[in-house]
């Protein structure tokens, strides 16, 4: 079962310098085609939906589409699924594919909530990182969003950047809140493999920030944020008052959703929950939609242990933790007795907070999230 919808759209004019995602340039009539290998592909899984809380088109850079194709999408969903009146709908687009002409046409499809790839507010930074856009074109962008209508506007920084100091991180920081976005999602670089930039900088080259630079932007970002307002609500994310993302929220609490289009994942609330996605090429994808039989590529089916994993380290990258009430509900047992010896060490090292309700890391055990989640990996039973 499914209550969430994420549309993968695997394009984009030019590939960021930094990116492992699944996108390319369009070809040919690809992305006139694509909407109709979705909905295709959505009347395959419509048996196991629930009405929809979110709808969240992701990439790529899912801005490529047509306002007209959105449209057109989401009249076939709603014919297939119900969509709630409240549903979060969720449009991703790169500042330099938008305007305030196409973002009114956006609004009148549906979309109702934009998140705008900003990364940075330097155009250095941004052409070394390969983004189609600068600066002022992301300023042009966001004001066209609040000119077309939009009340929810959402805006991706990334810092740690190669050669960022951390007065250029804080520059960024107060450039962001000055447009006054209801929601700002921030990410510490990662350097992938098979990208440009791991070709470009090696584990070890001085220009990409260490430890404790990373850790002083971070720090920085949440003290800056929340004294601006901003509700430090998950790991990478920051809300003003009623603005958390709702669609993401649910990926954190493990809601139901099915991922459409070439790469997407989805997880199904069957047994202890079953994950999967999709073909990554979009020539075998095209091949399997059209014959009617889509492959789930790397299905897991989890095991009660995989699934309280997955509650306590998706759980915990949320502000408000875990609830102790919830987990026994979810599985049958107490927290304490399947991760007692997890929570007493990593309240000791300060990572972690337990009361009579619930368990939530703290600021600096979100700092340090991944060396905690693996205490619960280790310790299932």
């Amino acid at each position: 079962m499914f209550n969430r919808l994420y549309i993968h759209v695997p394009f984009c004019l030019e590939k960021c310098h930094y990116c492992a995602f699944v996108s390319e340039p369009p070809k040919n009539n690809e992305l006139m085609e694509y909407p109709t290998l979705l909905i295709r592909e959505l009347q395959l899984n419509t048996k196991e939906a629930r009405p929809l809380e979110s709808i969240y088109f992701g990439g790529g850079t899912p801005s490529l589409l047509k306002p007209e194709q959105v449209a057109k999408l989401l009249a076939e969903i709603a014919g297939k699924v119900p969509i709630r009146k409240e549903a979060e709908i969720t449009l991703e687009a790169n500042p330099g594919t938008v305007d305030e002409l196409s973002l009114k046409a956006f609004r009148d499809a549906g979309i109702n909530r934009i998140s705008l790839g900003v990364q940075s507010f330097d155009d250095s930074f941004l052409n070394n990182l390969g983004r189609i856009h600068t600066a002022e074109q992301s300023q042009q962008a966001f004001q066209a969003a609040r000119n077309a209508g939009f009340t929810n506007v959402s805006i991706d920084l990334i810092h740690s950047l190669p050669g960022q100091s951390i007065d250029q991180w804080r520059a960024d920081l107060q450039q962001a809140v000055r447009l006054n976005p209801e929601h700002i999602s921030i990410y510490g670089l990662t350097v992938e493999e098979c990208t440009p930039f791991a070709r470009k900088y090696s584990a070890d080259s001085p220009e990409l920030a260490d430890e404790d630079l990373s850790a002083d932007m971070f720090e920085y970002t949440d003290a800056f944020l929340t004294e601006s307002g901003f509700e430090h609500y998950e790991i990478a994310n920051y809300a003003r008052p009623g603005y958390r993302s709702r669609h993401n929220s649910g990926y954190w609490q493990r809601d139901g959703y099915l991922g459409l289009g070439v790469a997407a994942h989805s997880f199904l609330l069957e047994g202890h929950g079953v994950r999967f996605s999709n073909p990554s090429s979009l020539e075998e994808y095209r091949r399997e939609v059209t014959s009617g039989q889509l492959t789930r590529v790397d299905e897991q089916r989890l095991t009660q242990s995989e699934a309280m994993e997955e509650y306590m380290f998706l759980g915990l990258r949320l502000a408000d933790g875990v609830s102790l009430r919830a987990f026994e509900r979810e599985f049958g047992t107490y927290l304490n007795s399947v991760y007692g010896a997890a929570v007493e060490d990593l309240a000791k090292l300060g990572l972690l907070l337990q009361t009579y309700e619930r368990v939530t890391l703290t600021r600096r055990g979100m700092l340090l999230s991944n060396q905690a989640f693996v205490y619960f990996i280790q310790s299932s039973v």
